[in-house]
């Protein structure tokens, strides 16, 4: 029994292992991934990792910090933190199995004897510009949606290639009750507006070039609009409350009360118009502001949208189990699992198991890396392959599944559900 359950493994592990990826969500943007002033440390310093340090998700500039870290050599000194102190964290574990793989080290990991070596083929392959390509190939991945938070109105393609397409984020406009409001990116709804061409002096002007905004994604081959509040304030979005709204316009300083309807209200608009354009909304769920993102705050909004296609993102962690009753509930609700399998391996093989018992169709799971660079994403999408093949296979050990069931949901999972979820040609 214990050969014939390794062959089975193996087999999965294979099958799994062959299926291209469509990958829905990644921050590549040419200023980071496509970057030729890349070392290991800066890999360490612009991923997840950095968040076992100084940087963490509820600062408000914490990403806009690791974006634009000025260059610094590697020392094993710099090194030693993620790799020593923070060895045993998951998104280490995770960039140092990818970095050791695509660097000819995987036997040995990244050591105080090969840093060096290492260092130096990062910086050598940074410089050629058909690296990040390569990367991406090898992970097999087909296809890539990415936020470029850095500018929400890049067309992917001309930087990144036509095998990117990107998401609309909508946070700079949702918070854009006057001329100078920011969002915690440092963008400006108004300024965004105006590279379109769009001047808005009005309330209602502001409407209007929000509509313009959203009929003109497939021109900037945006497929979805991203959601992303839950670093800028909670997710509870209330029955718009235009009157109130109004009364935000034009203040650096509106109240509270004015601030939240403003953003609902504009929140609520979008939600309607991609309803009616078809574009799916992206929402981030879980870790960021942490007191106001649990899943269930988003459900007056999903109430009030049957039309729209909400892909609600992280597995909600810590409230995986709140995210899948909603799924179960609301049948608008599709999961996106990036990033949940870099956090916690086990909980993800957790939240899976329970996931394709609990969810009513095979359609409602895709996968994505939510990386800034390439490396990180192959070693996230090989990571996601590996702790996928292992739960189908033991789905089909204990007699849930036959083979053929498992390599189905792998295929839907790993890249056809996203195909027909974004429209994908």
């Amino acid at each position: 029994m214990a050969e014939r359950r390794g062959a089975m493994s193996e087999t999965m592990s294979d099958f799994v292992n062959a299926c291209q990826v469509v990958d829905v969500h990644e921050h590549h943007m040419a200023e980071v991934a496509h970057s030729a002033d890349v070392n290991l440390l800066k890999l360490f310093q612009q991923s997840y990792a950095a968040w076992t340090s100084h940087v963490l998700p509820s600062e408000p500039k914490a990403t806009i910090e690791m974006v634009s870290i000025p260059p610094e050599p590697t020392t094993w000194e710099a090194l030693a933190p993620f790799l020593e102190r923070s060895g045993s964290n998951a998104f280490v574990r995770n960039l140092v199995r990818g970095v050791a793989e695509l660097y000819g080290v995987a036997d040995t990991g990244i050591t105080r004897d090969n840093w060096e070596a290492v260092d130096a083929s990062v910086r050598l392959r940074h410089k050629e510009a058909t690296w990040p390509s390569e990367v991406i190939g090898r992970a097999a991945i087909g296809r890539i949606v990415t936020d470029p938070f850095l500018d929400p109105l890049m067309d992917p393609r001309p930087v990144l290639g036509q095998s990117y397409d990107a998401v609309l984020r909508i946070n700079a406009f949702a918070l854009g009750w006057h001329p100078e409001s920011r969002d915690h990116n440092g963008n400006c709804g108004h300024t965004l507006l105006r590279r379109l061409g769009l001047e808005v002096k009005t309330f209602d002007d502001y409407c209007d070039a929000i509509r313009e905004l959203v009929a003109g994604c497939s021109r900037r081959n945006h497929i979805a609009l991203k959601n992303a509040l839950a670093y800028d304030r909670d997710l509870s979005f209330d029955e718009p409350d235009e009157e109130l709204a109004r009364q935000a316009w034009g203040q650096r300083s509106p109240s509270p009360a004015a601030r939240k309807a403003f953003c609902d209200f504009v929140v609520d608009l979008f939600c309607q118009l991609a309803g009616e354009a078809d574009l799916p909304v992206q929402t981030h769920l879980g870790t960021a502001i942490i007191s106001g993102s649990h899943p269930l705050r988003m459900t007056g909004l999903i109430e009030r949208h049957p039309r729209t296609r909400f892909l609600l993102m992280h597995l909600a962690y810590p409230w995986s189990r709140d995210l899948l009753g909603m799924a179960f509930v609301y049948r608008n609700v599709w999961l996106d699992l990036c990033w949940s399998f870099l956090l916690s391996p086990s909980h993800f093989k957790l939240a899976l198991h329970e996931a394709i018992e609990v969810l009513p169709d095979e359609s409602r799971m895709m996968i994505g890396g939510d990386c800034l660079h390439v490396e990180e994403t192959f070693a996230a999408i090989q990571g996601a392959r590996r702790l996928i093949g292992e739960v189908l296979n033991e789905k089909v050990a204990n007699g849930y599944f036959q083979s053929r069931d498992a390599e189905r949901l792998a295929i839907r999972i790993l890249g056809g559900n996203a195909k027909e979820f974004f429209r994908l040609s």
